[in-house]
């Protein structure tokens, strides 16, 4: 018998004609043929609308397995046993009908809430149940077909839909998947060596205040951290990293744009890394389909080139291109742009062409300013990140909140360092230290700072068995220089810690980056290029060893398309280096980069001229007095820590000429206290007490602090600079200044314009024996950004409506956020009480209550205040006020109260 012939080896049934071929088979070839094991044969077509023809008549199909089987003795079914086979397989095949629509229409309901309009869940995860590949294929099989009848029906936009949603599911696990691995690793400090960190092992909470404007800060970022850490423990309100896109306070829909400001190292990168990780994996933000992060540095490599928002999308995220999605319009959409300080891209927001249409394509500027504007793509949501500095770039009415980040508070700083150290003995004594020492404790607010401070007492502890810590920052920044020299001898030298850790080539090295940090400081650069490298000597081939070598102090960044871009790990590193690089041109050649008036190195060496250390300090003095932002002042500070011999003991081998400069040191030291009796600004005075301390002089406080243990302080006898000194010691204090009051230092007009800056510091302030000329201070108090004051009471005080006009003036700013003045018997008539409500009518946001009991209003001045209470815009609750003879009122309004009341005048003057 051949194969053919063989009944073991019949035809398969995938083998068998169907679907009338078999009409042509002889009845000797149907006597041969015995069915192989395996399903029945199937002939549903999906090229026509047949398939949908109901119901299907199977009479024409061969018979089933086990009626073949049957046949063996007999050549086709007759009677009975042909109608049982029929009716046996109409059986199974409605089961299988029924099975087959059931799974269809759960899927239909499926795709029907995946492309329903106001469908958000359209990303939820697989169905609790295990999905194998089998049941994928039979999904994607249905949707498939859901697809083509969609368009034969003529509905190209559900099917459009629908497969957009489809790829977009897929396209958002992969993204989550990239964007996981990018961002769960932290590099403190560091940008390619090291041993990684996890995020959230490291990760501390950060101090983050909503409110404010999206104005510019110009002063210097140290000046903003001081200000900062001595703001008082009053209520503010915060917002936390998760909530930072989420619907505002009291708001129905969330934020479109957020702009965040911080100072540079104060974590915002980090927030932003924070932010998109807890999205990736799951944790949180998962009403969000798609989240973007950008930086403006990868930004800035395409600022010569056309994209469509689209095209730009599709650039930065392959996942989306691949998956074919150009309609972001359907989903909910988070675009982060880190870094808006180091755009380098114009943002013409007055002048840039209108673009309403994600698929057109334009330069990447007229991209953002549309997209921030709301022209393109409206439905998304924006974060910006920014240094202060910077923040104007973007127009206010772009701006739908600004928070802040502020930092670590003390407690954070304790738990990053908790974290840092799991040795909880040493932990304890890091944080003890720190708080030792006011100007550590303040800059331990920047989580790089924390990490600069934690490298070098890790390793301090290590060497110095009970030995003392540094204390001052030019000591910190000192030891961290060597502590990284010595990580690069051992690390990539192969040398032994003991070795001499200055060789040739890295005190070259450190040169070069001195030089650079000290020009790109005086064109206020921060971030750097190839050529900016090239000037200062630094061979560009080379640039990644010097990142990799000493990754911690100068680090290497890559844009998309790999160009270098540099930077120093933070701003105080920078000023630093810019210090070292002064001082060491000046004590090797001679020259004063600070001054005009230069002693060159060849009239040196022939008149055998020493250069005068004198002179480079007092210059530097003058320098940094000039500056009204106060970008000088970190710099001097540095620069005269390093005039300290025991200082230049630690960089021995780094500079080559040391040496006691006593003379020259107490000459700067009096040069200094010299300029604090000049009554140079607050600000100023108080940078110039941290360069004193950092000359080890503090005899200035030290006086102070002794007349107020003894209680002799005597306000009327003290100097300027000891009233600077002060101001210094009431500033530095731990003690959070929450009531300043006049009386306990001089009740004198002099004392509180003396301590002004103190004024601004706190929250409440009681003044006495005051006039007009204090008004005029407290307005601009009134209208300083930094200002602290919440509540004022000037009761009793000679102001008069002139007074209170200049008073008046300080609270239309913006800025002002008081919320309680009393002007209790202050000789106020109508006038004052008009400048009074046209000040509360421009802002009106802030201001709770408002005394003005004991004064003479008249009519016109009560019913212009009490006009405020019915206004909407108002913030204004409670009004006091009461003339003499009058009778006691009380009425209320709106559900606020109005209080018209007469009360004993010794009520006025002792509050709680």
């Amino acid at each position: 018998m051949n194969q053919a012939e063989d009944p073991e080896d019949g035809v398969r049934p995938s083998e068998a004609p169907l679907c009338g071929e078999h009409d042509s088979q002889t009845k000797a070839q149907r006597t041969h043929q015995r069915p192989g094991p395996g399903p029945g044969p199937s002939c549903v077509s999906m090229k026509s609308n047949r398939s949908m023809e109901p119901p299907i008549a199977f009479k024409d199909v061969g018979p089933s397995v086990d009626a073949r089987e049957d046949q063996e003795s007999s050549e086709v079914p007759t009677g009975p046993s042909a109608q049982q086979h029929q009716t046996h397989l109409d059986s199974i095949f409605m089961l299988l009908e029924e099975n087959i629509l059931t799974f269809v229409k759960n899927e239909l309901k499926k795709i029907q809430k995946l492309v329903s309009s106001n469908y958000t869940e359209c990303f939820e995860k697989e169905d609790e149940e295990v999905v194998d590949e089998e049941q994928r294929r039979s999904r994607e099989a249905v949707v498939k077909i859901s697809v083509h009848f969609l368009r034969k029906m003529k509905q190209e936009e559900l099917a459009e839909r629908l497969q957009s949603r489809l790829h977009a599911a897929d396209c958002q696990r992969e993204l989550k998947s990239n964007l996981k691995k990018k961002f769960q690793c932290v590099f403190e400090g560091i940008a390619k060596a090291g041993n990684p960190t996890l995020l959230n092992e490291i990760y501390t909470e950060l101090y983050i205040t909503e409110g404010g404007t999206a104005e510019v800060n110009e002063e210097h970022e140290v000046r903003q951290i001081e200000t900062a850490s001595r703001r008082p423990a009053r209520p503010e309100t915060t917002i936390r990293q998760e909530d930072l896109l989420k619907a505002s306070a009291g708001g129905e829909e969330p934020i479109r744009t957020v702009m965040t400001k911080g100072v540079a190292g104060i974590g915002k990168t980090v927030l932003t890394q924070k932010f998109t990780l807890d999205w990736a994996e799951d944790r949180d933000h998962q009403n969000i389909q798609f989240t973007f992060p950008f930086t403006f540095r990868e930004l800035n490599v395409l600022r010569k080139k056309k994209f469509s928002l689209v095209g730009l999308v599709h650039h930065f995220f392959s996942e989306t291109r691949a998956a074919g999605i150009c309609r972001f319009e359907e989903f909910q959409v988070v675009f982060i742009f880190d870094g808006l300080d180091e755009c380098r891209l114009p943002l013409d927001f007055h002048n840039n062409e209108i673009l309403t249409d994600v698929t057109e394509s334009a330069s990447v500027d007229v991209l953002l300013t549309n997209l921030i504007r709301g022209k393109l793509l409206p439905s998304a949501r924006l974060w910006i990140t920014t240094r202060p500095a910077a923040a104007n770039q973007i127009p206010p009415e772009c701006v739908g909140m600004v928070t802040e980040v502020r930092g670590f508070t003390d407690p954070q700083k304790e738990e990053y360092f908790r974290k840092r150290f799991k040795d909880e003995e040493q932990a304890s004594r890091i944080i003890s230290h720190v708080k030792t020492s006011r100007s550590l404790h303040i800059m331990c607010h920047i989580p790089v700072f924390c990490w600069i401070t934690a490298t070098v007492l890790e390793e301090v502890l290590k060497t110095r068995e009970g030995g003392e810590l540094p204390k001052t920052l030019t000591e910190m920044y000192i030891h961290f220089l060597v502590v990284q020299s010595k990580v690069k001898k051992v690390k990539y030298d192969g040398g032994a810690e003991t070795d001499p850790h200055w060789s040739p080539e890295s005190r070259k090295m450190i040169e070069s980056l001195g030089k650079l940090a000290f020009h790109q400081l005086q064109k206020g650069n921060l971030i750097f290029y190839e050529s900016d490298l090239t000037e200062c000597g630094i061979d560009i081939t080379a640039a990644s060893v010097y990142s990799g070598v000493f990754t911690q102090i100068f680090r290497e960044e890559r844009g998309l398309y790999q160009i270098k871009v540099f930077c120093f790990v933070h701003l105080s590193v920078q000023e630093f280096l810019a210090a070292l690089h002064v001082h060491l041109t000046f004590f090797s050649s001679g020259v004063n980069l600070l001054s005009e008036e230069q002693t060159t190195s060849l009239w040196s060496k022939v008149f055998r001229v020493k250069p005068e250390p004198k002179r480079l300090y007092q210059s530097a003095v003058d320098e940094a007095l000039q500056s009204p932002n106060g970008h000088l002042d970190l710099f001097l500070r540095f620069l005269l820590g390093l005039s300290l011999e025991t200082n230049q003991t630690l960089l021995r081998g780094l500079l080559t000429q040391t040496g006691s400069h006593s003379q020259a040191n107490q000459e700067t030291v009096q040069y200094i206290k010299k300029k604090i009796s000049e009554n140079v600004s607050p600000e100023k005075s108080i940078n110039l007490f941290h360069c004193l301390n950092e000359l080890n002089d503090v005899s200035l406080v030290k006086e102070i602090q002794w007349f107020l243990r003894s209680g002799r302080l005597s306000t009327k006898e003290l100097s300027p600079a000891q009233w600077s000194a002060l101001v210094f010691i009431l500033l530095s204090s731990e003690e959070d200044l929450e009531v300043f009051d006049l009386k306990k230092y001089s009740a004198s007009e002099e004392a509180l314009l003396r301590l002004l800056p103190v004024v601004k510091a706190s929250n409440k302030v009681l003044g006495c024996n005051l006039s007009e000329r204090s008004c005029d201070a407290l307005s601009s108090v009134l209208s300083s950004q930094s200002s602290s004051l919440r509540e004022l009471d000037l009761s009793n005080n000679h102001l008069q409506d002139s007074g209170v006009k200049l008073l008046s003036a300080g609270l239309k700013s913006p800025y002002c956020e008081l919320e309680t003045l009393r002007l209790s018997g202050c000789l106020i008539t109508e006038e004052g009480c008009a400048s009074l409500a046209s000040a509360l009518s421009s802002n009106p946001s802030h201001l709770r209550e408002l005394d003005l009991s004991y004064n003479h209003p008249g009519d016109s001045g009560v019913k212009l205040l009490s006009a405020g209470l019915e206004d909407p815009h108002w913030r204004l609750e409670t009004l006091r006020y009461e003339e003499a003879a009058a009778t006691d009122h009380q009425s209320g309004r709106g559900g606020r109260a109005v209080n018209l009341f007469s009360v004993p005048l010794s009520a006025w003057l002792i509050r709680p």
